[in-house]
């Protein structure tokens, strides 16, 4: 007798023999790629930089594509006034004079004549962002510096809305992500960047560029975060407009506030100063403020060198606007190209001209009439007057207001208004700060906010419709001597 016990059944098994066992299930599949517009929705999950990136770049988009409509035929040919892509074209041929006096179609409009040579006396950045496209253009008749200008117009825009954004992120701005789109779109509509913008011409090309850098400059200049960046956009702004170079004001008192701990609150000015002193980080402060003042050095000693090669003067600031051959000439031997002298003239082209009224019986006129000194402020953005009352003030308050009226004051003591213009393009130097007090000054954008929104962006349409424009001649009165700023009785 076998010892082997008899194999234990198997559990599985019947009276048909063993059953076969159940298949393994499938690894689970991998989940699906996210679609398009799920990657859509994943950019614009709210609080995220791809968001805030995405939406300047619609700002962007939208004003280049609103202001290369109103540009029109300015987009296809050369201005009239090309004057930076002349100095381009000059330095890819090695001079830094132009050759034959500029163009006959300049009509010796606003160029520098220095011991027989003719020379751009414009601060050289634009033209040298424009180089590389003369150089592919062949002249700077082939390069439609217009529309160049066109492109660049949107990224101040964009750039605004980020700044801003950062301010909200930060909690020192109450205002929500859809009211700092609406302030950046209000820049560029109903300001007089709009006008300036579509021009394309040497005098509005320098404030396109000059308002681009702003703003780029203010978004990396808020908490002294990127100390190199900030300086090297201020040493450019000084190259293109050296008055919104006094921006740098605003990255100094933000390297201050951060790097003081307990920033005082209390007692007077001197007594806080005093405080702040004691109290900051001073090799913190130190280490913020060299990087930002290396690109600065550099852009004065760029700025120093071309004018010592032109006109024999290591002054960085001078360009050469002595030298312009302009029927004004004598005023400016006269007065000095900064003055008291001006300040009354400016003041009144700044804050006080209005369009002129049709006289009774004058039948066939237009309607209305506007001086080339150009408009009030006031009357074409509006909401400059919520400035007049902030809400809220503080320590960033006093810094962007501070930041502003440097280049405010130094503008009102320039030889000339801005002329000619729609309104008063000397505040493209410092409109982006206005519009970041406007956001901390936290005064409510209401009915009365939209309405002044409303008038400054139709104002400013029919500026950039009109002005320079053949078939909108009437609307505006033009006298060369630059004597007449109020309406003859």
């Amino acid at each position: 007798m076998s010892d082997e016990k008899p194999a234990a059944k198997d559990p599985e098994a019947t009276e048909d023999g063993p059953q076969e066992s159940e298949p393994e299930p499938a690894p689970q599949a991998k989940a699906a790629a996210p679609s398009g517009t799920e990657r859509i929705k994943a950019w614009l999950t709210p609080e995220t930089r791809s968001r805030r990136i995405l939406i300047g770049l619609g700002i962007y988009a939208a004003v280049v594509l609103v202001f290369g409509i109103v540009a029109g035929e300015r987009m296809w040919t050369h201005t009239s006034y090309n004057h930076f892509a002349h100095l381009a074209d000059a330095w890819l041929h090695g001079r830094q004079d132009i050759v034959h006096g500029g163009p006959a179609y300049a009509g010796g409009n606003d160029f520098a004549d220095f011991h027989g040579k003719t020379y751009i006396s414009f601060p050289p950045l634009p033209a040298f962002l424009m180089l590389p496209l003369v150089a592919i253009a062949g002249s700077p008749e082939d390069f439609r510096d217009g529309q160049f200008v066109v492109w660049l117009a949107g990224v101040g825009p964009a750039f605004l809305f980020l700044a801003l954004e950062k301010l909200r992120r930060t909690g020192r701005s109450e205002r929500t992500e859809t009211e700092n789109v609406l302030l950046a779109l209000v820049f560029a509509f109903g300001t007089v960047f709009f006008f300036t913008a579509v021009q394309g011409t040497v005098w509005f090309a320098g404030h396109v560029v000059g308002v681009g850098l702003l703003c780029a400059y203010l978004l990396v200049a808020l908490d002294a975060e990127h100390p190199l960046i900030a300086g090297a956009l201020i040493g450019c702004a000084f190259l293109t407009r050296p008055t919104s170079s006094y921006a740098a004001l605003l990255f100094g008192l933000e390297a201050v506030r951060v790097c003081c701990k307990n920033m005082p609150t209390e007692g007077s000015f001197f007594a806080r100063v005093d405080a702040v002193v004691r109290r900051i980080d001073k090799p913190a402060f130190f280490r913020r403020m060299t990087l930002f003042a290396v690109p600065v050095l550099i852009g004065l000693g760029l700025a120093s060198y071309t004018n010592y090669t032109r006109f024999g003067t290591m002054n960085p600031t001078a360009f050469g606007h002595e030298h312009l051959t302009v029927q004004w000439h004598g005023r400016i031997e006269k007065w000095g190209l900064f003055g008291l002298h001006y300040l009354p003239k400016n003041l009144g082209c700044m804050l006080t001209i209005l369009p002129w009224p049709r006289a009774h019986g004058a039948e066939g006129e237009a309607p209305f009439r506007i001086n080339e000194h150009g408009l009030a402020l006031w009357f074409t953005t509006p909401l400059y007057l919520w400035l007049l009352r902030p809400k809220k003030t503080g320590f960033l308050h006093g810094a962007l207001l501070a930041s502003a009226v440097l280049p405010l004051m130094q503008n009102l003591l320039y030889q000339n208004s801005g002329w000619q213009q729609f309104g008063y393009r000397f505040s493209n130097d410092y409109a982006p700060l206005l519009f970041l007090l406007l956001a901390v000054g936290a005064r409510p954008m209401g009915n009365a906010w939209k309405v002044a929104a409303i008038w400054a962006i139709g104002w400013n349409t029919f500026g950039a419709l009109s002005f320079g424009r053949a078939n909108f001649e009437r609307y505006y009165f033009r006298e060369g001597s630059q004597t007449v700023i109020y309406q003859p009785d």
